[in-house]
């Protein structure tokens, strides 16, 4: 289709203009982070300074007082992040699939029910879920963290609008074949969803690595904290210096977002034909 020069312009225009809001604060974000603290004090200058080595190596290796070593934080939230997708993953595909090629009373009774608790988000169900937590003993734990968080309805739904795709002769060759349930699973259907299963893991990656609220009321322990709510501890003790150390906290904030970049630019193929793509 062609477009008139003014039409397209105005179009990248906007897509630019969109771009920069979004950089903006990110590229702030790394200038201050390549400063001393000093030069932060009449606000983030324009361009990078020369600090972001020293800088990283301070928050990596000596952390700020009164917060856990950003080491810990980010292998707490590695452990999350990883724990929550696979957890997902594990229990929405076989939640699919049944509900998918097995015929029995109630099915979608029970994916109705399944899809229903998107409106009700882990924020709106913190009392009970927390409650449940404490009383298992699971406070300040890897489980505490994962556990209340691996049910995914989002999950589900988008596994079982896939799986509808899968023509029926595909299970009622199966079926001739001898094969199983299970063995349909994992020698058929998994090996035909694996740039979903990538998109899905993406998707549940980066929403475990940027929880917030839920570590934040299942740990006491600065040991068991994640780098997300890490930061939230490191502003304040940045502001307990005579000059604020707000380049360390900025530091902190790029190491925070390298995980979920670079699984999101090692599998953006998968990631994006996984989204868009049905059954070849």
């Amino acid at each position: 289709m062609r477009e008139s020069g003014l039409r397209q312009a105005f179009r990248h225009g906007a897509l630019i203009f969109a771009s920069a809001t979004f950089a903006l604060p990110l590229y702030l974000a790394f200038v201050a982070a390549t400063h001393r603290a000093a030069d932060l004090l009449s606000g983030v200058p324009l361009l990078p300074g020369g600090q972001l080595g020293p800088n990283l190596s301070h928050v990596l290796v000596r952390g700020l007082p009164n917060s856990a070593p950003v080491t810990t934080l980010m292998a707490n939230s590695a452990v999350m992040a990883l724990g929550i997708a696979v957890g997902k993953l594990v229990i929405s595909v076989p939640a699919a699939f049944a509900v998918v090629f097995f015929r029995f009373r109630g099915r979608m009774f029970a994916f109705w029910l399944i899809f229903i608790t998107l409106m009700l988000p882990i924020e709106v169900r913190f009392f009970p879920t927390y409650q449940v937590t404490a009383q298992f003993g699971l406070l300040n734990s890897y489980a505490g963290l994962v556990l209340p968080l691996v049910a995914s309805a989002t999950a589900t739904f988008l596994f079982r609008q896939f799986f509808m795709t899968f023509p029926v002769e595909l299970a009622d060759a199966a079926r001739l074949d001898g094969s199983g349930p299970l063995r349909f699973l994992w020698s058929v259907v998994l090996p035909l969803s694996k740039t979903n299963v990538a998109a899905i893991f993406v998707l549940e990656f980066v929403y475990g690595w940027n929880q917030y609220l839920w570590p934040l009321i299942v740990t006491t322990s600065q040991h068991a904290a994640t780098v997300v709510m890490g930061i939230q501890e490191m502003i304040s003790a940045a502001q307990s210096f005579a000059v604020p150390q707000w380049n360390l906290v900025m530091a902190v904030a790029l190491l925070a977002m390298v995980p979920p970049v670079l699984v999101v630019v090692v599998m953006q193929r998968w990631f994006v034909k996984g989204l868009t793509a049905g059954i070849n």
